[in-house]
């Protein structure tokens, strides 16, 4: 494939992980932005590794070879990574109107740019649609017979979006309350395993029990009804499952280095609505739910028959 200019600006958000930011940034460099947003998190107190791990990776991203305005954000002190990602998209999006987000380790097909690009102008005015994925964590199957289609799920690996849409980002969900939105998600959810989960790490979030950003992205797309558009192949890969991961630590995710394809043509559905059972497909992954369900109804066989006997013997 014919390297392709990517029009819009890109953020790059990096860490302590030099082995694959090199991966990640030589696909930008083909990409060859005329805007670079990076922005590092600093190293954590009292971790040397980290002082030079960080140091390695800022290292490789200030090779830039190609004609670019460049802007950077490099912490000198360990934010984490709820409030480093959250404050650099805060950053990306107050100087940009609409843009590319990639992380360290979401290695982005070559035709990854321009299908963000294409997305980014196609829907810019649409409110219905908030969110573009790049990855496609559908294990082969396709939803429909256009090249995109679209969620309520809003997937991290790689993606873009507007400022229309960030400007309602909310990292401590200060404008939700735990008593409200299981009601309000059960109008997404049917399945109660799901909701459960939901309302779980709604309440963990908002607790600060979770160091993340991306799962409040994940509420606000769904209070705000909005949809996501996700393409049909995977164009991204997440190469970063390994030991010193953040939280992508389970080297047998099926998940893990899903392979790479390309979008050759960009077509959309006559339908713009959601195809919930792709939603269903990866939560139903990653919540655990068949085996969850399993065991539920197991202990309810359990519990039925232990009845039937206390009642038969105490008769």
């Amino acid at each position: 494939m014919i390297n392709y200019t990517t029009k819009s600006p890109v953020l790059f958000l990096i860490f302590n992980r030099p082995d694959t930011t090199i991966r990640v940034f030589n696909e930008i460099r083909q990409a060859k932005p005329s805007k670079l947003y990076i922005a590092a998190d600093g190293p954590r107190p009292g971790n040397r590794n980290d002082e030079t791990l960080c140091q390695e990776t800022i290292s490789i991203v200030q090779q830039i070879d190609w004609d670019c305005e460049v802007k950077t954000l490099f912490r000198q002190q360990n934010l984490g990574c709820k409030l480093a990602i959250s404050s650099a998209i805060d950053w990306f999006f107050t100087n940009e109107e609409e843009g590319i987000i990639l992380e360290d380790d979401c290695l982005p097909a070559k035709s990854f740019f321009r299908y963000c690009d294409t997305l980014l102008e196609k829907y810019r005015l649409d409110t219905r649609i908030r969110h573009i994925g790049g990855v496609n964590l559908q294990l082969g199957t396709k939803w429909g017979e256009a090249s995109t289609y679209f969620t309520n799920n809003t997937h991290v690996w790689g993606w873009a979006s507007w400022r229309r849409v960030w400007k309602d980002y909310d990292k401590d969900l200060k404008s939700y309350h735990e008593d409200e939105v299981g009601a309000q998600l059960a109008n997404i959810f049917t399945n109660s395993l799901i909701l459960t989960t939901w309302k779980e790490i709604f309440r963990d979030v908002k607790a600060g029990k979770i160091d993340t950003w991306d799962y409040q992205l994940a509420f606000i797309n769904y209070f705000n009804n909005g949809l996501a558009i996700n393409p049909n192949v995977n164009l991204i890969s997440n190469i970063g499952f390994r030991a010193d991961a953040t939280h992508t630590v389970d080297l047998d995710n099926r998940y893990a280095n899903y392979p790479l394809e390309e979008i050759d043509e960009i077509t959309y559905p006559k339908y713009i609505l959601p195809k919930k059972q792709a939603d269903y497909a990866v939560l139903d992954y990653e919540f655990k739910i068949e085996e969850r369900t399993r065991k539920h109804n197991l202990l309810r066989r359990r519990f039925k028959r232990w009845l039937k006997s206390f009642f038969k013997s105490a008769s």
